[in-house]
C-alpha cells in the first residue's frame, strides 16, 4: 500500500513539473483547433487559474509528503525565546503585509516599486487562500499536537498543520521584489532570508514540521511568480483611482 502512495504521488509531482514543457504555447499567433484545454502552467490566464494551478501543485506536494516524505521530518526542541520569540505571534506575516499594503498605498500604481508592491500584495492574498485550501484537505496534526509523530493526516479540521501559512505569505511578499530588482539590485535577494528565518521559527516554535514550511515556501514563492508575471495588479485593478496614483502624488 505504502509503494503504491508513492507511485501515485511520484507520478503527479512528475507531471506537475513537465507541465510547462507539456502544455507550451505554440509558436503560431492563436490558439488552432482543439487547443484550448492545454495551457501554460506557467502563464495562468487569470487569478483564478493561478489559484487553481498553485492548490494543484499544493496537492501533489501534500500527497508526496503523505506518501513517504513525511519520513524526512522529526521532533527538535522546542524554543520560543529570545529571536525565535516571533514564531508564537501569529500577527508577524499580517504586519509585514500591512507595511507592504502602506508602501504600496503611497506609492500608488505608477512607479516600478509600487507597481511592485502591488503585486506583492497579490501574491499574498493567492498564497493564503491556497494555503487554507490545503490545510482543510490534508488536515495534518502539528507537531504541537503530536509532537512524535508526523504521520497523523486527515485528524479534522483542526489540524492545520500543511503546508505553512506563515511562510508561503511571506515568501509570496518577497518574490516580486526578488525578481523585480534582482539585477538592478542584488542586495535585494537578502529579503529571502525573512522567509528562511520564519521557516525554522516555526519548526522551533513546534508550529510546523519541516516538509510543511518547505510546502510553503514552494507555494509562496510559486505565487509570487504569478503575480509578478500579471502585468496589471489584481488588487489595486479593484480600487479606485485614487489608489493608483498613491498618496505620493498628493504630497
Amino acid at each position: 500500500m505504502q509503494n503504491s502512495r508513492c507511485l501515485v504521488a511520484l507520478a503527479l509531482v512528475l507531471n506537475l513539473a513537465m507541465a510547462p514543457f507539456a502544455y507550451a504555447k505554440p509558436p503560431t499567433p492563436g490558439p488552432t483547433l482543439g487547443q484550448g484545454i492545454a495551457r501554460d502552467f506557467t502563464q495562468p490566464q487569470s487569478a483564478l487559474g493561478a489559484l487553481g494551478d498553485t492548490t494543484v501543485v499544493g496537492i501533489g506536494l501534500g500527497l508526496l509528503d503523505y506518501a513517504g516524505l513525511h519520513k524526512l521530518d522529526h521532533p527538535v526542541s522546542q524554543d520560543n525565546h529570545g529571536v525565535y520569540a516571533i514564531a508564537k505571534t501569529p500577527t508577524f506575516p499580517f504586519e509585514l503585509i500591512m507595511t507592504t499594503l502602506g508602501a504600496a498605498i503611497w506609492e500608488g500604481g505608477r512607479t516600478r516599486l509600487g507597481h511592485t508592491l502591488w503585486q506583492s500584495l497579490d501574491a499574498a492574498a493567492l498564497a493564503g487562500v491556497s494555503t487554507q485550501i490545503l490545510k482543510f484537505t490534508f488536515q495534518r496534526n502539528r507537531p504541537s499536537q503530536s509532537p512524535n509523530n508526523p504521520d497523523l493526516w486527515f485528524q479534522g479540521i483542526h489540524s492545520q498543520s500543511f503546508p505553512s501559512g506563515d511562510v508561503s505569505s511571506i515568501t509570496a511578499l518577497v518574490t516580486p521584489l526578488i525578481l523585480t530588482y534582482k539585477r538592478r539590485e542584488p542586495a535585494v535577494w537578502a529579503l529571502a532570508l525573512v522567509p528562511a528565518f520564519d521557516m525554522v521559527a516555526r519548526v522551533k516554535a513546534h508550529g510546523h514540521w519541516e516538509t510543511d514550511v518547505a510546502a510553503g515556501a514552494v507555494i509562496g514563492a510559486l505565487s509570487g511568480y504569478y503575480a509578478h508575471e500579471r502585468h496589471s495588479p489584481f488588487i489595486l485593478s479593484l480600487l479606485p483611482n485614487g489608489f493608483y496614483m498613491g498618496l505620493r502624488s498628493a504630497f
